[in-house]
């Protein structure tokens, strides 16, 4: 089969279109025929191997599985010898490590039946930026009816589902974008847009009941400022920063600092989860959020995506089509 493999960490220059062997599912995996992968940052996360911890859990030298993508959408091929639910044949979209490839292997209990009505290039832009707004806007982060909502990286992936999500919740949703995606953001729900090469988000009187940072580049005293003296701040990864932590080390003095103040300051790292696919696959069935999708690239151009998403600003997901 055709894959997209990377040996070393380092650039989109070392991935490279090849023929390999078909994976093999465990007992509690399935092998998924991919159609399409979604492009986010997890995935020049998991190329670069950065921050360095990370390396941790995806390699220390190199990558422990080398070949690139996370998650997408595809027809199951074939099912492990424990797994129920799923059978050869279905529809489905979620975690799918590896999926910049013809086939790739997923466990049961991190996919689930693909939404009906959806493409497989949507279903395919759906799970982590999906689940990752899902989760960003739940507990202390899941704004009320008549609350004003932030969100920084709107026009993103995940920001547009965060934008589309507090929209839906009822909240008063106000997007920080730059320029180009001023009216992309206004058309996921979005009541009022912060162009951030003109003002910051401090300008102004307003203050947020709850600020979703997709970013990374703002200051955790910034992003305080921002909230009301109960508000709520959840930073979504670990974007921005240098060296070993990257931009987990503003995450972990926001998880520090939370207790001693009236604010809640969390980080949240997205997991994958059959019952919050499950929740998205309803909402998109309903109607009640919408995958947007940049752009669509072929297999072998999957390095170019990546290139478009550290560079282009894509408003919504970029796609790769299988």
């Amino acid at each position: 089969m055709k894959a997209i493999v990377q040996d070393a960490y380092g650039s989109a220059d070392l991935l490279e279109l090849r023929d390999i062997d078909r994976p093999v599912p465990r007992d509690d995996e399935v092998l998924v025929e991919m159609r399409a992968a979604g492009v986010g940052p997890e995935v020049w996360h998991l190329m670069t191997g950065r921050p360095y911890v990370a390396r941790a859990v995806l390699g220390l030298r190199k990558p422990k599985n080398p070949v690139r993508g996370w998650d997408g959408a595809g027809r199951v091929e074939a099912v492990g010898a424990k797994v129920t639910g799923f059978e050869p044949g279905d529809e489905v979209f979620g975690n799918c490590e590896g999926s910049f490839a013809e086939y790739a292997c997923a466990r049961a209990a991190k996919i689930a039946l693909k939404p009906a009505g959806l493409t497989f290039e949507q279903a395919a832009a759906l799970p982590v930026s999906g689940m990752t707004a899902l989760q960003a806007l739940s507990g202390n982060g899941r704004p009320q009816p008549g609350q004003k909502v932030l969100v920084v990286g709107a026009s993103g992936g995940v920001g547009s589902y965060a934008v589309q999500l507090a929209a839906m919740y009822g909240a008063e949703v106000t997007g920080v974008c730059g320029p180009a995606g001023a009216d992309f953001v206004r058309s996921q729900g979005a009541a009022h847009v912060i162009d951030y090469t003109r003002e910051d988000i401090t300008d102004g009187p307003h203050r947020y009941d709850v600020v979703v940072d997709n970013a990374g580049l703002r200051s955790l005293t910034a992003l305080r400022r921002a909230l009301t003296p109960r508000g709520t701040l959840v930073i979504v990864g670990g974007e921005g920063g240098t060296g070993f932590f990257g931009g987990m080390s503003r995450d972990i003095r926001a998880v520090l600092l939370s207790p001693f103040i009236g604010q809640n300051l969390r980080n949240l790292v997205s997991v994958a989860r059959r019952e919050d696919l499950q929740t998205l696959k309803d909402l998109a069935e309903q109607g009640l959020i919408t995958p947007a999708i940049d752009r669509t690239y072929p297999l072998s151009e999957a390095p170019a995506a990546i290139r478009h998403l550290k560079k282009g600003h894509p408003r919504g997901k970029l796609v790769v089509t299988i």
